[in-house]
């Protein structure tokens, strides 16, 4: 299989933590190919820089050409480059690699932490006039910003200025300007937010990615690490939006995780903290979540009395004919949901992951028709019947964890109706203690442990595990998350259960 690939043009950091060596870890972590094309030498470690050696424009173009013409690239991104002829020789080269320039992410590395301008104004010139105008996202921070604008430093204040900023900037020709709010964290409701502002040239529309403010000295080379992370998921086919979301969860993990002890100034960050040890210690995923809930809560969920109810046959008629139309409506939003999931990835293998899902759901609803014909129920008995505030509250969280969460955030939430149905279904079938025989719900415990069933439950958990490869890190916050999406859908799994029961 070909992987994606993405290609580096900057400097190097013999410190490591900074330059194309954070851009290669950070591609490496997020399973994408990277190559390199060197601007520059540095000698740095954690205290500062005391030495840059630039390279040859010449030999850029070189590496560029030999890189381009052999392995290509799905994405590129652009860190230190170093002086104006540099820019230019970059820009001539990618004019002959019309595919490879698709989506080029510029990180304009101008100045540094300390406030040393590290671009002379001819280059900032040439990248404003050459380079921003092929650009698909370009990741300023404030003090870049400014300087691209002809600002005085210090100019923009505000998130207002910030919003004004990115489009400002956007009109020298970035499809999108993501601007960095490290500079300017912003305090909502007590706490204080690290707010990235994501502009849209072509929609004229902002996005703002939200996360806490890591405080903590140890950034070097997050500027290099976001760039990265960003045109590592356009090589994974995403699109600019979810690029960044994910590119920018990945730094503030890699903050929250950063490695305090290398070096005595300001040190790295942590970029191999989503392939070191998960929070949920070496466990599958579907595992680890269902071992995060309150003690019995799941036993409360596949064990539920209305369960019993079905497995030895004495659940009231009335209370199960409401419960399966409204499962039969539930159904509807449940494809819905995979659909929206399906919308929001551009990677094909996961459409298809997704496309599976949805064939099961009609393949389930089309045995819960033919089951509630056998008890009388027409398929206009069940559209007619108005949805219970149990079945609102329980599709509506799916459906807003799809609108407002990510990939991982909806899969979540809709794991329990998969997984719990899956394992009661099994159970109750394999279980001698279940009435067959003149048992009125057999064939429905029968429909939930069949194949086709079982085989939508084993696609739900692969996808479990691959989005939990992208989404999850060792970042505890972010698990805590996960656990939190899980626990409140299978709280209303729950109160399903307890709407059949109690509707009699």
């Amino acid at each position: 299989m070909i992987p994606p690939k993405a290609l580096t043009i900057a400097g190097s950091d013999s410190g490591g933590g900074a330059g194309i060596q954070a851009d290669l870890k950070t591609m490496t972590s997020l399973h994408v190919y990277g190559s390199s094309v060197l601007t520059s030498i540095t000698s740095q470690n954690t205290l500062g820089v005391d030495g840059i050696h630039i390279m040859p424009k010449e030999f850029v173009a070189k590496q560029l050409h030999a890189v381009l013409s052999d392995i290509g690239a799905d994405a590129i991104k652009t860190g230190m480059m170093a002086s104006a002829e540099i820019v230019e020789t970059i820009v001539e080269v990618l004019s002959h690699y019309p595919e490879a320039a698709k989506y080029v992410v510029v990180d304009p590395v101008m100045i540094s932490t300390s406030g040393s301008e590290l671009l002379p104004p001819l280059a900032v010139d040439v990248i404003i006039r050459k380079l921003l105008p092929i650009t698909y996202i370009l990741t300023p921070n404030v003090p870049e910003a400014e300087h691209l604008l002809g600002k005085p430093q210090g100019s923009i204040k505000n998130l207002q200025d910030v919003y004004e900023a990115a489009k400002s900037i956007a009109a020298f020709g970035p499809s999108f300007v993501l601007l960095k709010g490290g500079h300017l964290p912003q305090v909502r409701q007590g706490k204080t937010l690290m707010v990235d502002v994501l502009y849209d040239a072509a929609a004229d529309s902002y996005h703002e990615v939200v996360n806490p403010f890591v405080d903590t000295k140890n950034t070097h080379g997050t500027g290099c690490t976001l760039s990265a992370a960003i045109a590592s998921g356009i090589a994974k086919k995403m699109d600019a939006k979810e690029a960044v979301e994910n590119a920018i969860a990945y730094v503030a993990a890699a903050l929250e995780n950063s490695i305090g002890d290398v070096g005595s100034g300001a040190g790295p960050l942590n970029h191999f903290h989503n392939v070191m040890a998960k929070p949920y210690a070496g466990n599958s995923v579907v595992k680890a979540l269902i071992a995060s809930l309150p003690q019995n809560m799941w036993s409360n969920f596949i064990d539920h009395k209305f369960v019993r109810g079905i497995a030895d046959g004495t659940l009231k008629r009335e209370s199960f004919e409401h419960f399966i139309k409204q499962d039969y409506l539930y159904l509807q939003n449940y494809a819905r949901a995979a659909a929206l999931a399906a919308y929001k990835t551009r990677d094909i293998d996961m459409t298809a992951h997704y496309a599976k899902i949805i064939l099961h759901i009609h393949h389930e609803m089309q045995l819960h028709l033919q089951y509630c014909e056998t008890w009388g129920i027409s398929k206009q008995d069940i559209l007619d019947t108005p949805e219970s505030v149990y079945n609102v509250a329980y599709t509506r969280f799916v459906l807003d964890q799809g609108a407002t969460g990510d990939a991982m955030d909806l899969q979540v939430a809709m794991a329990p109706c998969s997984l719990g149905y899956g394992e009661i279904g099994r159970k109750l079938y394999d279980d001698p203690n279940t009435k067959r025989e003149g048992n009125p719900y057999w064939q429905w415990i029968v429909n939930y442990a069949e194949d086709d069933f079982q085989a939508s439950v084993d696609e739900n958990k692969l996808l479990l595990e691959k989005l939990a490869l992208h989404h999850i890190s060792t970042s505890a916050t972010r698990w805590q998350e996960v656990c939190e999406v899980f626990k409140q859908a299978t709280m209303l799994e729950i109160q399903f259960w307890e709407m059949g029961w109690n509707c009699s």
